[in-house]
C-alpha cells in the first residue's frame, strides 16, 4: 500500500535536479506513515520505548501528526535500536539484531520505500538481494546458468568479514548524495545512522555499520555494495578481462566466475584493495579460487587430479557433475553439509520442548516446518537432501516421543509401521526448477 501511495516512479524522474533526485523528505507524511502502521507486522519484537503496533493503534491521528510536525521542524530524532542477540544459522556463534523503536519502524520502513524507488532502475541484473520480485533461488539458477553455459573455469567464493557492522557511514552518505539532492531526506538517514545502540542497559555510539533488523538496513547495504562492488566489477573488472567474467551477489553474498584463472587471482587481490578503501574487510580464510565448470573436469583429469572442489551459497553447495545419461555437463546443487545440520538441530530442539504436545497436534506443525524447509531446499537436483532431512526428522520423532514419559511408548516397528501411517510426515517435493524456461 506504501508503495501506491507513494506513486513516484513517475515523480522520481520529473523531479530530478542534476541528474539527482529532490523532494523526497515530503513523501513521509500523515497518509503513508499510517499505511507503514497498518501494514506493521503486529508480533514484531519491541524497542526500547516498549512499544507495540497495539499500542500505537490507540490516538493513532494524534501521535502521527505529532510526529509529522517533529520532522518538518527538524525535531525528529530517531531514539537508539535495542541490540540483541540470535543464533546464527548454520554456526554456534551469535548474530547481533537491533530492534527500532516502533515510531522509529515506521519511518525506516517508508524510507526503504522511496529508496527502492530511487535506486531500483540503477541496480544491476547481478543483484538478487531484498529486491522486489528477486529471490534466492533466482540468484542460484544464474550461477548455474553462468557456469553451465559460458567460458566459467573459476569461481571466486568470497565472504565480507562483519559487513553490516562496518558500512562506513561517511561513504554511505557520498553514495545518496550522488544521486539524491534532497538534503532533509539525507540528515534523516544520518539520524537514524547515529541513533546509538542499546545494549545491557549502556547507551553505545554507532560510528560505523548499518544494524540488522533495521527497516531501511537491506536498501542501504545494497546501496552501499552497488558502488563498492558490482558498479566496480561491471565498469572495472568486467571491461578488462580478456575473458568472461561474471558477478552474483545476494546482499552481502556474492559468487564471482572468470574464464581465466590469472584474471581470477588479480581479482582477488583487487578485492582486497578494493574493499580496505572501503572500511570492509574480506573474510580470508572463508574466501577462495577454485577451479570449477565443465572443462575443470576434464582439466583436473589430465592433470591426474581429483574431481572439482564445491563451493556453498545460500545454503546450497554447488558440485560439477554430469547429466542422468552421462553424455553432458552439469552444475547441480544439494543441501550445504552446514545448513543441513542447522537445520536438523533446531528441528531437534523443537521436537525436544514440544513432544508433550497431543501428536495430531505435533505432526501438523512440524508437517508445517517440513513445507517450509521443501519450498526452498526443494530444487532440481536435490531430491536425496530433502528425504534425508525427512529421515532425519523421523529419527528425531521416534527418539523423543519415546522420552515422553519413563516408559517406552515405541518400538521400530510400531513406530514405522504403526504411528507414522496414521500420522503422515509430508512427502518432500521438488517445488523450484533450477533451468530457464
Amino acid at each position: 500500500m506504501i508503495n501506491e501511495l507513494l506513486g513516484i516512479q513517475y515523480n522520481v524522474e520529473k523531479a530530478r535536479l542534476d541528474g539527482k533526485v529532490q523532494n523526497l523528505a515530503s513523501y513521509i507524511n500523515k497518509i503513508t506513515l499510517i499505511a507503514s502502521h497498518e501494514e506493521m507486522d503486529a508480533n514484531k519484537a519491541k524497542g526500547i520505548d516498549g512499544v507495540a503496533k497495539e499500542d500505537y493503534s490507540i490516538d493513532l491521528q494524534s501521535k502521527v501528526e505529532h510526529l509529522v510536525k517533529q520532522m518538518r521542524n527538524e525535531g525528529y530524532n530517531p531514539k537508539p535500536i535495542r541490540r540483541v542477540y540470535i543464533p546464527k544459522d548454520g554456526s554456534d556463534k551469535m548474530r547481533p539484531l537491533g530492534i527500532s523503536c516502533y515510531e522509529d519502524k515506521l519511518v525506516e520502513n517508508i524510507i526503504a520505500q522511496i529508496l527502492t524507488k530511487v535506486y531500483e532502475p540503477k541496480f544491476f541484473e547481478e543483484s538478487f538481494g531484498f529486491r522486489p520480485n528477486r529471490n534466492c533461488h533466482q540468484a542460484v539458477k544464474e550461477i548455474i546458468e553462468n557456469v553451465q553455459y559460458h567460458k566459467v573455469s573459476y569461481i571466486v567464493e568470497a565472504d565480507i568479514k562483519g559487513f553490516f557492522d562496518n558500512v562506513d557511514h561517511d561513504w554511505l552518505i557520498k553514495f545518496l548524495e550522488h544521486d539524491i539532492a534532497d538534503k532533509k531526506f539525507i540528515g534523516i538517514i544520518k539520524k537514524f545512522l547515529k541513533a546509538g545502540i542499546m545494549e545491557g542497559g549502556n547507551l553505545l555510539e554507532s560510528e560505523q555499520g548499518t544494524p540488522q533488523g533495521n527497516g531501511a538496513s537491506p536498501i542501504l547495504a545494497n546501496i552501499y555494495l552497488h558502488y563498492v562492488l558490482d558498479y566496480w566489477f561491471d565498469v572495472k573488472v568486467k571491461r578488462q578481462c580478456k575473458g568472461e567474467a561474471y558477478l552474483i551477489r545476494y546482499c552481502d553474498d556474492f559468487v564471482c566466475c572468470f574464464q581465466n584463472k590469472w584474471e581470477a587471482e588479480e581479482f582477488y587481490q583487487r578485492l582486497i584493495e578494493r574493499f580496505r578503501k572501503f572500511g570492509l574487510e574480506l573474510a580470508l580464510d572463508k574466501t577462495k579460487i577454485l577451479e570449477f565448470g565443465r572443462f575443470a573436469r576434464q582439466n583436473r583429469a589430465k592433470r591426474g587430479l581429483s574431481k572439482p572442489e564445491t563451493f556453498d551459497f545460500l545454503g546450497f553447495t554447488f558440485y560439477c557433475s554430469l547429466n542422468g545419461n552421462k553424455q553432458f555437463f552439469r552444475c547441480k546443487v544439494k543441501t550445504s553439509k552446514k545448513k543441513f545440520r542447522s537445520k536438523v538441530k533446531k528441528m531437534k530442539e523443537w521436537i525436544k520442548n514440544n513432544r508433550i504436545m497431543p501428536v495430531g497436534e505435533l505432526f501438523k506443525k512440524i508437517n508445517q516446518k517440513l513445507r517450509g524447509h521443501y519450498q526452498y531446499y526443494g530444487v532440481t537436483d536435490n531430491t536425496r537432501g530433502v528425504k534425508s532431512y525427512q529421515n532425519a526428522v523421523s529419527w528425531l520423532l521416534f527418539k523423543w516421543l519415546n522420552r515422553r514419559s519413563q516408559r517406552r511408548s515405541y518400538t521400530l516397528d510400531t513406530f514405522y509401521n504403526g504411528l507414522l501411517k496414521t500420522f503422515q510426515l509430508l512427502e518432500p517435493t521438488i517445488n523450484v526448477s533450477l533451468f530457464y524456461g
